[in-house]
């Protein structure tokens, strides 16, 4: 790629600012001064002026555009502490640069290197019960039956209010909407899925159970997408409407069922993963929601369970009976669980029925819980482990998953949920009503 080497003078709100067409060109073609150059990347002749001293006025801020042109210039984005960083933001929106401020304030994801950024106090009067990363790197969190949703520079949108049916879970569909799982309230004939705007808290749309060709309502629980844009949820009707409803995610029109067979738990399943490689379902149904365990892989294609383990009948210590969460781990040909010690087991997706083996290296606490214990999560990210214990979160990594680094803040209290996206960790506390914010650091410049 030829850039010109042409000097370009700018009168920003009467601040004159004098760069070059390289440095511009570092904005990248969709940004405001990729209009500047032809498609050679030269500057367009207008610009480009014989007359040295003819400058190109924009009526914004120039405290802001002197950032954000260092930042073109060096990669590297220092914000003076009178410059507000939402203004910034704004500016940077302006000139189409948000990404460039993004990359500068956070690195791609590692866990191993990420640093407290803030933590993020909602007013919500209830507690929080589950947190969601979007793919923007902004979040949404559900407190009973509301869910308030945040973009990447934490300024919260309008929230999404459902009348006091309480939310089960949020699922994002896309930067721009998220899916809701509520409780059925007798006599309303509501609950089950919505589509809502994640800008305005509208609902877009509802997600309809169909059985024996009649339209029934429902509690929809878990949440899951696929890449394929299908959308699955647990499901509990008052008739027979036990097991996962598939959805288009398109469309919004029910395109499967399937029903969960007598003596198994897929209705009230807690978690449910969508494995691209297998081209199937986790579905795990755990403890406390169940007296027992029950975590097994859906194959919508053959309508059968081709993966199943349960802890019936099953041999076992006090604390292996106590699974709390599971994850499936497709590259390791397993199932990851983890009890209420932060215990870690594994099973082997190759066989049906099998045995936990636990980890015992992996456990980091022993002795009392705490009063009002919140327990343990897994989530798996780019080859990276996570378990959340009390106030902590611990970071697994390697073949034999050992501990390589433990996030922890101790304001809110223990940790009820977390999540991963946008190249961020959110951890929702059960104290206090915040959740923390952690981020990579970007890269030395050299």
């Amino acid at each position: 790629m030829k850039i010109a080497k042409d000097r370009v003078r700018f009168n920003v709100g009467g601040r004159i600012f004098e760069t070059t067409s390289t440095t511009l060109a570092n904005a990248s073609r969709n940004s405001f001064f990729g209009a500047f150059f032809d498609d050679n990347w030269a500057l367009k002749q207008p610009i480009n002026d014989l007359n040295p001293n003819s400058e190109f006025y924009i009526d914004r801020n120039p405290d802001c555009f002197g950032i954000l042109l260092d930042l073109l210039r060096t990669g590297d984005l220092h914000i003076p502490p009178h410059v507000p960083e939402r203004l910034l933001h704004r500016e940077a929106s302006f000139y189409g640069l948000l990404d460039h401020v993004r990359s500068a304030k956070w690195g791609p994801f590692d866990a191993n290197r990420l640093r407290y950024s803030r933590s993020v106090t909602g007013r919500a009067p209830g507690d929080g019960t589950a947190i969601r990363a979007g793919p923007d790197g902004g979040c949404c969190v559900a407190h009973g039956s509301m869910v308030r949703v945040y973009d990447w520079m934490m300024e919260e949108h309008p929230p999404i209010n459902l009348d006091y049916q309480r939310v089960n879970d949020i699922a994002w569909v896309d930067s721009e909407n998220v899916i809701l799982s509520a409780c059925e309230r007798l006599g309303r004939g509501d609950g089950g899925m919505g589509l809502f705007s994640k800008s305005t808290g509208e609902l877009r749309y509802k997600f309809q159970v169909c059985h024996e060709n009649r339209v029934k309502s429902y509690t929809a629980g878990a949440l899951s997408t696929s890449s394929d844009y299908r959308i699955f949820s647990s499901c509990k009707g008052r008739s027979n409407e036990y097991g996962i409803g598939v959805w288009d995610q398109i469309t919004g029109k029910q395109i499967d069922f399937f029903y969960e067979s007598p003596g198994w738990s897929l209705g009230d399943a807690d978690k449910l993963q969508w494995l691209n490689g297998r081209n199937c379902l986790l579905v795990a149904t755990l403890f406390p929601r169940k007296d027992n365990c029950y975590i097994s892989l859906v194959d919508f294609r053959e309508k059968r369970m081709v993966w199943f383990w349960s802890d019936i009948g099953a041999s076992m210590t006090v604390d292996e009976k106590r699974v709390r969460d599971a994850i499936a781990m497709e590259d390791c040909n397993a199932i990851c669980v983890v009890n209420e010690y932060e215990e870690l087991g594994f099973m082997d997706l190759r066989m049906s029925g099998g045995s936990v083996r636990w980890s015992s290296r992996s456990r980091l606490m022993k002795g009392k819980m705490p009063d009002e214990p919140c327990y343990p999560k897994l989530a798996l990210h780019e080859g990276q482990l996570f378990s959340s214990m009390d106030d902590s979160i611990s970071v697994f990594c390697g073949p034999d998953w050992v501990l390589t680094s433990r996030l922890r803040q101790s304001y809110g209290g223990s940790i009820c949920d977390f999540s991963i996206g946008g190249d961020r960790l959110f951890a929702l506390h059960s104290e206090e009503n915040v959740f923390d914010i952690w981020e990579t650091p970007p890269p030395p410049i050299l």
